[in-house]
């Protein structure tokens, strides 16, 4: 009995000096990149554990929270994250271009992030790569993604809206009393739909009222209700990202994604195979996205795809194309029946077409349209912000001169050590009344000639599409 008393102790001691060694080291990391960083100001901590991320969570909207921060200290300041540690917030434009310009090279995705996206998608995804892999894969991707390429899809847009606009008026007719058309639903038909056939040649058949095992476990995930427990482990997984593997309810949802979406994506890559070699011997082409990325990963060349990650691209295409974009027709829609006039504006330009127009007039002959989608991804972006890690030092830009509490003279660069969390507020950006004027929380469309950042800063890119989409 003694000895398994002893052997235990012994256990526990060698854990114990174990985590403090490494909460030494990490601690001396942490001070060591302090004495390097440019001090900035900001928000005082009111949890020396979670820090910042507390106070969003329990903020009703994050983005506020942001923009007055950036008020009270500034275009730059850092913010208290876990267990004393800081990240950089950068609300300044010249700083917030060249952090983009670096992106993939010298700030990447987070650990806790490259962790999950590997569960829902896989490894070697274009959204988590960087360096010299990102730039072959992006370079494989891009033949896809060319107007050309788009041009070919649009017929598939508006058979899904054909499809859709015959749905709702059988609805409407059997209903002797008005009916209640759920509309969220409706957009999510729409988006999976179209993302399969542009996609992947494949007709998911959502919009005929048919399930796939995709729709099932997207449902799933949005029926799921939040967990404080969960949310917390998130936050933790900053520093300590091997919380992310305890087993819990979403973790499960998510790896059901995962192999709902590889499933699909094997059958489509098995299938794009065979109508590749019929196109070979004289069969159909397959324009395709999915067609376009399987003739990458055979093109012989440098920056081919391997098998693998071809799979990947599809999975992560199916999340990111899905998602994004039934939530974001989802909110034009909802904006439109806000503002009226917008409505009326939109309706009066688009009724003077006659039958589909082509993708010229779509792009360049419907300024309203134009501007209206602009705004809808202004006031409600797809990706809300862009937290990077420094995987080197780097020196960013400002557009004006800010004061730090260390020194008695406005700096003019900020020096980012290696390691350090850098993050763009995307959503409090697009709707910041510093830039955008006092109505930034609505729709601006009916301006257009307005410049895009508020005049009074005369800084930072102009028009109406001068706002962050997705990053």
């Amino acid at each position: 009995m003694t000895v398994k008393i002893d052997t235990s102790l012994r256990v526990l001691d060698v854990v114990a000096a174990s985590v403090f060694t490494w909460s030494l080291s990490r601690l001396a990391r942490s001070v060591r990149r302090r004495a390097r960083a440019t001090c900035l100001k900001g928000p005082p901590s009111e949890s020396f554990i979670f820090g910042f991320p507390e106070v969003l969570m329990a903020a009703p909207d994050g983005p506020e929270v942001y923009e007055a921060w950036a008020s009270q200290y500034g275009p730059v300041f850092q913010v208290p994250s876990l267990l004393g540690t800081s990240r950089i917030v950068l609300c300044d434009p010249k700083a917030i271009a060249h952090f983009y310009a670096r992106d993939t090279t010298t700030y990447v995705v987070t650990p806790p992030a490259k962790f999950i996206m590997g569960i829902l998608v896989g490894r070697g995804s274009l959204l988590t790569s960087h360096g010299d892999v990102h730039k072959r894969l992006r370079k494989s991707v891009t033949p896809a993604f060319t107007v050309a390429a788009i041009r070919t899809l649009l017929p598939i847009f508006y058979d899904s809206v054909y499809k859709t606009k015959v749905a709702w008026d059988n609805i409407l007719e059997n209903s002797t009393d008005g009916a209640i058309v759920e509309v969220q639903e409706w957009m999510n038909r729409i988006s999976l739909d179209t993302i399969g056939i542009a996609g992947f040649s494949h007709d998911f058949a959502s919009l005929d009222g048919k399930k796939s095992a995709v729709t099932i476990v997207f449902e799933e995930i949005a029926k799921a209700q939040p967990c404080s427990a969960i949310a917390y482990i998130a936050i933790l997984a900053h520093l300590f990202p091997a919380l992310l593997r305890i087993p819990n309810p979403q973790m499960r949802v998510t790896q059901m994604l995962n192999n709902s979406m590889g499933m699909i994506s094997k059958e489509l890559l098995e299938r794009t195979k065979k109508d590749n070699k019929n196109d070979a011997s004289g069969g159909q082409k397959d324009k395709s996205i999915m067609g376009l990325l399987f003739k990458a990963g055979n093109g012989g060349s440098e920056g081919h795809m391997s098998e693998e990650e071809v799979l990947t691209q599809m999975k992560l295409l199916l999340l990111a194309g899905y998602e994004t974009t039934s939530i974001c027709l989802t909110w034009a829609l909802i904006e439109l029946c806000r503002d009226q006039e917008a409505q009326t504006k939109l309706r009066e330009e688009l009724s003077q077409i006659h039958g589909d127009p082509p993708w010229d007039q779509l792009t360049n002959g419907l300024p309203y349209l134009d501007a209206v989608v602009h705004e809808i991804l202004r006031l409600h972006a797809p990706l809300t912000e862009a937290p990077r890690i420094a995987i080197e030092d780097d020196v960013v830009p400002l557009s004006d001169p800010v004061f730090t509490p260390s020194s008695p003279h406005p700096v003019t660069h900020l020096s980012i050590p290696r390691g350090t969390i850098v993050t763009v507020p995307i959503a409090s950006i697009n709707r910041s009344t510093l830039f955008w004027g006092p109505d930034a929380k609505s729709i601006q469309a009916l301006a257009m000639d307005r410049q895009g950042w508020h005049p009074e800063t005369g800084k930072g890119v102009t028009g109406t599409s001068a706002h962050i989409d997705f990053c």
